[in-house]
């Protein structure tokens, strides 16, 4: 019976023992840090909330919408812009350094291997714990080894990175993209611009022209005695301001064409014949409103959005920290006293073991490294809420003025046939010496201002049009893979 009980006793005291690991791991567990309490505070915007809900899909766009025009000067231009510029190539540069980034997070997720050689010679002390002979003595020593190492993903860490670098990339390609669509636009643009600019000149030398030809009736009246010299100084006074103004326009054909240049990554006077056309505006077809797959459709838009998918595994790779780290390491190699022994049978050594590692108190730092990224989060979302509201805000804005361009050019052209009608009408009374040359000169002015503005306006119109081929994204096509999410 006594027997019975002291084995009772034993086996109790056993158990008590076997337990005690267990008990200490959940208590240590219980005082480890915790990711309990942060959370992230922003929300992205949907489409219903800018707008965008219950209206249709917009045409599609060409991604060389450009060649819409006609125009094969400018195609060459923006094909060099394209490949030369060195915006675009800093773009692509990001697009090879997040691509490496996935690389390395990906290349964290297998068995490390590494190699070592380390040769030593060493006086051993003699007040130590080694013994006779090497104790006092100098001696030559090896380690040949190769060594291991695997973290096992239990907890995603690895794959969280991963994806993290997945989406930076794929916001960088997004990135790159959104740097095509404007670059493409700008040369566009300041192509457009340098059209409108010959076309003022044109303007400017035919009024020129027409106050050369007035200029000589004038003179014929004044030696006829029908007019004075106040007609004869307004006639001549009307040249040098018009001379005047085409020098204001050579001036800025000169810096236009620089600008032009720049943006193809040319010298300055590489485009100095260049003497565009205003292109003609071929009917494409447009959204009358907001489209709804807007979002889908802007670059910039979507390398935001990655960038948000991007801090969410960063979030999460922050949140792995707080859980236990489990490596597997192994080592096998040759070590020996002596350079001559090293290759022995005797000099092997090997091993193999998993490492355990468990925070236990880190004094905040894992908690504010979560809440550094949460608040990197929250950034995140609010430029991607900012890059919807102002791609919203950028198509409003050019279907609006398109809208309005084209109802100015309508009045416009009406009011020029009215202001050359007048003019013409004006010159011939002034020849059959029933009106003043006063009359002239102010039905001349109305003209002039009329085609200068036809001139711009119709240049409007193509600007329009190219804005609002850039603020629906150029042809640009949404990541399948965020299509998804």
């Amino acid at each position: 019976m006594q027997q019975d009980l002291t084995t009772i006793k034993r086996r109790s005291a056993a158990r008590l023992l076997g337990a005690l690991p267990a008990a200490a791991l959940v208590a240590v567990l219980a005082g480890c840090a915790s990711p309990a309490g942060i959370e992230p505070q922003a929300r992205p915007l949907d489409g219903a909330e800018v707008g965008l809900a219950g209206t249709e899909a917009a045409p599609a766009i060409s991604l060389e919408w450009w060649r819409e025009l006609g125009d094969a000067q400018l195609d060459r231009l923006v094909e060099r812009a394209l490949q030369d510029h060195p915006d675009l190539k800093v773009a692509q540069a990001r697009l090879a350094r997040a691509a490496a980034g996935v690389e390395g997070a990906d290349a964290a997720r297998w068995p490390q291997v590494n190699g070592s050689l380390d040769l030593t010679r060493q006086r051993y002390t003699e007040n130590g714990a080694v013994p006779a002979p090497l104790a006092g003595s100098i001696r030559n020593s090896a380690t040949l080894q190769l060594s291991g190492g695997w973290e096992l993903d239990f907890f995603g860490r690895h794959r969280a990175q991963l994806e993290a670098a997945l989406g930076a990339r794929r916001a960088a390609q997004a990135e790159v993209a959104a740097a095509r669509v404007v670059l493409a636009a700008n040369v566009v643009r300041q192509y457009v611009q340098l059209g409108r600019l010959f076309e003022q000149r044109a303007i400017a030398e035919r009024t020129l022209a027409q106050r050369q030809e007035m200029l000589e009736l004038v003179r014929q009246r004044v030696a006829a005695g029908l007019d004075t010299q106040v007609e004869l100084r307004q006639g001549e006074g009307a040249l040098p301001e018009i001379r005047q103004q085409i020098e204001s326009l050579d001036e800025q054909i000169a810096l236009a064409r620089h600008a032009l240049a720049a943006l193809t990554a040319q010298a300055p006077g590489a485009l100095d014949d260049l003497r565009p056309a205003l292109p003609a505006l071929r009917d494409v077809p447009v959204p009358q409103q907001l489209p709804a797959d807007l979002l889908g459709r802007r670059p910039d838009v979507e390398a935001a959005r990655w960038r948000v998918e991007a801090a969410v595994r960063d979030v999460q790779v922050a949140r792995t920290e707080f859980y236990p780290n489990v490596n597997l390491t192994a080592f096998v190699g040759l070590s020996s006293i002596g350079l001559d022994r090293l290759l022995e049978a005797g000099s092997r050594q090997y091993g193999a073991g998993p490492a355990l590692r468990l925070p236990v108190f880190e004094a905040g730092r894992l908690r504010a490294q979560l809440r550094g990224r949460t608040a990197d989060l929250d950034a995140a979302i609010e430029s991607y809420n900012a890059a919807v509201l102002g791609a919203v805000r950028d198509v409003a804005d050019q279907l609006a003025s398109r809208r309005s361009v084209e109802r100015q050019l309508r009045e416009q052209q009406q009011a020029q046939a009215a202001a050359e009608a007048a003019y013409d009408y004006a010159v011939q009374r002034y020849r059959a010496g029933l009106g003043s040359y006063l009359t002239v000169l102010t039905a001349e002015q109305a003209v002039l201002a009329q085609r200068r503005l036809g001139a711009d306006l119709k240049a409007r119109t193509l600007d329009t049009h190219i804005a609002l081929m850039r603020a629906l994204g150029g042809g640009h096509a949404a990541d399948a893979t965020l299509a998804r999410r």
